[in-house]
């Protein structure tokens, strides 16, 4: 089952320049946004992704990262 959804006070620019988009595309406006609306929705979200890198904890380094940044630099000289 599709489901609809409606977009209230989107300005004029932001509409005009979707739309462009969608002309350059070869697309209508509907599947341009759809499309968008797709992919957005199967990402994690911002606060989905801060919790993934939160759990994941701490790197152990071997050595602090300054020195690990300069002996890389030195290598490339």
């Amino acid at each position: 089952m599709t489901q609809n959804l409606q977009v209230r006070s989107l300005s004029d620019e932001t509409h005009r320049a979707l739309k462009a988009r969608a002309a350059r595309e070869g697309r209508s406006l509907s599947e341009l946004v759809r499309e968008e609306l797709d992919r957005m929705a199967a990402r994690p979200s911002r606060r989905e992704l801060l919790d993934r890198i939160s759990g994941r904890g701490h790197p152990r380094m071997s050595e602090p990262l300054a020195d690990a940044v300069r002996r890389m630099r030195d290598r490339a000289a």
